[in-house]
């Protein structure tokens, strides 16, 4: 009853894992999508970098509207 109690805490302990570092990359996406990624482009474009921050945005722009958002 021991070996098999083991068993099944090692099985949900990894699933558990696998559930968390989903999680977690998912959380991360989101931060870096609405966070990071505008402040970066409002950075550059208040340092004077805008011949940067345009291109950027546009192909930003032009992956938003090609990638179906159903599927992220």
């Amino acid at each position: 009853m021991t070996i098999i109690f083991i068993i099944a805490l090692i099985w949900v302990a990894w699933k558990m894992l696998i559930f968390g570092i989903k999680a977690a990359w998912g959380i991360a996406k989101i931060v870096c999508t609405v966070f990071l990624f505008p402040a970066f482009l409002i950075g550059l474009a208040c340092v004077g970098l805008l011949y940067i921050a345009i291109p950027i945005l546009v192909i930003a722009g032009i992956i938003a509207l090609i990638v179906d958002s159903n599927k992220a």
